[in-house]
């Protein structure tokens, strides 16, 4: 049997693995499964089509798979996923997905959401990722993985962030954002690469080092988006983080912020 607080009210129809705790005073829906080992705070609601994977902690106060905060809804049975390793720290507020956006927002593993933060409906976010205090994705915004946001930076709907890039707190980004860059401004503008963040995900020296000309090619040569774009397949194809990069930016729709 899960461990659960006198106080709290766990629907009978609800799945917890017997090592799951719950404390005091949460509540827990009728379609809500919770993987092994998982931690719930007290004062928590988690409800909805909600799977929760294993080893998560989940503080105090957090709201997981809420109805979105899209008029469009209409109570269609939509979901949220949360994988495994991840923290949602106080505060924070997960919703479901609609059914305009595939019906289900999924996060990865191993993320850390930090106080107040808002993941939206139809978001889907990477592993390894940071999300600040007080920062909040619109609906629909795709994080590769290990991006890192700042505290009190926003993310425009339908936005795309690439994997290690990072936000600076307090960026509006409306834009997507490249692989590997750092953002920062109202409207958030590139202002360098998130070496540290590459050097931290086991990057070696010479990937940096082309990564750095990549970003020169694209940002820094004064040639055309597209021009840029054909450079880099010429020159520096077949090196999976720079075809990954070209990728991304091929595949944009709301367009690049540079």
């Amino acid at each position: 049997m899960a461990q659960v607080h006198p106080t709290a009210v766990v629907h009978p129809d609800a799945r917890l693995h017997e090592s799951v705790q719950v404390g005091p005073y949460s509540v827990i829906g009728p379609q809500v499964t919770i993987g092994e080992g998982s931690r719930v705070g007290p004062h928590v609601v988690i409800e909805g089509r909600t799977t929760i994977g294993a080893r998560n902690r989940i503080f105090q106060f957090a709201s997981i798979g809420a109805d979105p905060q899209d008029l469009k809804y209409a109570g269609e049975d939509t979901e949220l996923t949360l994988g495994d390793d991840n923290q949602v720290r106080e505060f924070v507020t997960l919703h479901k997905g609609t059914v305009g956006g595939g019906g289900a927002t999924r996060i990865g593993n191993g993320t850390l959401l930090m106080a107040n933060s808002h993941v939206a409906h139809d978001c889907i976010v990477g592993n390894g990722c940071r999300i600040g205090n007080g920062s909040a994705l619109a609906g629909h915004v795709e994080m590769e993985d290990h991006v890192i946001i700042s505290g009190l930076a926003a993310v425009h709907q339908f936005t795309r962030l690439g994997r290690f890039s990072f936000i600076s707190g307090g960026a509006m980004v409306t834009m997507d954002i490249p692989p590997y860059a750092t953002a920062q401004g109202d409207r958030a503008e590139l202002v360098g690469l998130n070496t540290v963040g590459l050097e931290r995900g086991g990057y070696s020296k010479e990937q940096i080092e082309r990564v750095k000309e990549a970003h020169r090619i694209l940002f820094r040569s004064k040639l055309g988006l597209q021009e840029a774009l054909a450079r880099l397949r010429a020159e520096l194809s077949g090196h999976p983080e720079v075809d990954h990069l070209v990728s991304f930016i091929a595949q944009s729709k709301r367009g690049l912020t540079r």
